[in-house]
């Protein structure tokens, strides 16, 4: 079985040896606006440097999943566990399907943190960060479920990314 970690590193991670020996390997993603990284490690081993290990609950082509992305959208939230059925309800169901329907959107995926918070992860990889202000994924944003279920967010933290090394078209 295929396990997921989330490798986050601080600081001046771009001059570091453990970035020159991943970043063929992986795709790291640099926060736009402080010095935090991350990447996925979707191998069948462990990786041997310190990661959270997360479970995948879903994973979707977007709309346009042929595109190479650049940028990164990621919002991490918890939930009161009386709550986690109508969350996981919503977010499975209605609102990740719909965002990953946006054109310009080249994968939604929702992870669950297994050690540490916020528990839930959703990442979207985006052909631009123009995206998060369409018509088409305001519309998914703006719906009468999310406005119910938004409010029983805490601990959130949103964060947009670029991608490290540019893919090359």
């Amino acid at each position: 079985m295929t396990a997921t970690h989330l490798l986050e590193r601080t600081g001046d991670f771009l001059n570091a040896e453990e970035y020159a020996h991943s970043k063929s390997a992986l795709t790291w993603w640099q926060a736009v606006d402080k010095p935090l990284f991350r990447a996925y490690w979707d191998q069948r081993t462990s990786p041997l440097v310190p990661a959270t290990s997360l479970d995948v609950l879903i994973e979707l082509k977007g709309a346009s999943y042929q595109s190479a992305g650049q940028f990164h959208y990621v919002v991490e939230t918890d939930v009161k566990p009386e709550h986690e059925e109508e969350m996981n309800a919503w977010y499975n169901t209605e609102h990740l399907v719909g965002l990953s329907l946006v054109p310009g959107v080249i994968s939604a995926k929702r992870y669950l943190r297994l050690t540490g918070g916020p528990r839930y992860v959703a990442c979207y990889e985006l052909e631009s960060p123009a995206i998060l202000e369409s018509k088409e994924w305001l519309a998914v944003r703006h719906t009468a479920w999310s406005s119910r279920v938004r409010p029983m967010f805490f601990n959130t933290f949103r964060q947009h990314f670029v991608r490290t090394v540019p893919l090359v078209r």
